[in-house]
C-alpha cells in the first residue's frame, strides 16, 4: 500500500532522526562501547524507536519482539548503536520500496490516488553501486 503525504514526511523525519542518532551513539561507542546510556539518551532513543515502529509497521519491522530499551535495564552504547543499525536498514527499506523514478528520471514516492509528487533520492543500494 502506497503512503500518504503524511507518512512520507514521518518517513522522512524519523530517517533523519535515525541517522543523527546512529552517529552520537557510534561516537560513544569508539570511546567506550561497554558503557550504559544514561537516562537522558536513552529517552529520546525510545520515543524515536516508537515512531519508527508506528511508521515501520509489522511488514517492515526490524525484529518481530523488539520494540524500545527497557529503561530499567540500561543499555550499551554498543547495542544501542546496532538496534539504531537494523532501524536504518528497515527505514530505508520501507522508502525503496515506495518510491519509483518518474518520466523525467527523478526519483519520486509513490502515492495512491493523487497526483502530488514528492521529490526523494534513489535508493541507497542504487547509489552505493555507483
Amino acid at each position: 500500500m502506497a503512503l500518504t503525504p503524511q507518512q512520507i514526511e514521518k518517513l522522512e523525519k524519523i530517517s533523519g532522526q535515525m541517522d543523527g542518532l546512529h552517529k552520537e551513539i557510534a561516537t560513544l561507542v569508539k570511546k567506550s562501547p561497554n558503557d550504559g546510556l544514561n537516562e537522558f539518551k536513552l529517552k529520546f532513543v525510545n520515543a524515536i524507536l516508537g515512531e519508527a515502529n508506528d511508521i515501520l509497521g509489522s511488514t517492515h519491522k526490524p525484529l518481530a519482539d523488539f520494540d524500545q530499551f527497557d529503561a530499567d535495564d540500561v543499555p550499551t552504547t554498543s547495542d544501542v548503536a546496532l538496534i539504531l543499525g537494523q532501524y536504518i536498514e528497515e527505514l530505508e527499506r520501507k522508502r525503496a520500496d515506495n518510491i519509483k523514478r518518474g518520466t523525467n528520471g527523478v526519483w519520486i514516492y509513490r502515492i495512491e490516488g493523487s497526483d502530488v509528487m514528492i521529490r526523494t533520492a534513489p535508493p541507497k543500494k542504487i547509489q552505493e553501486k555507483k
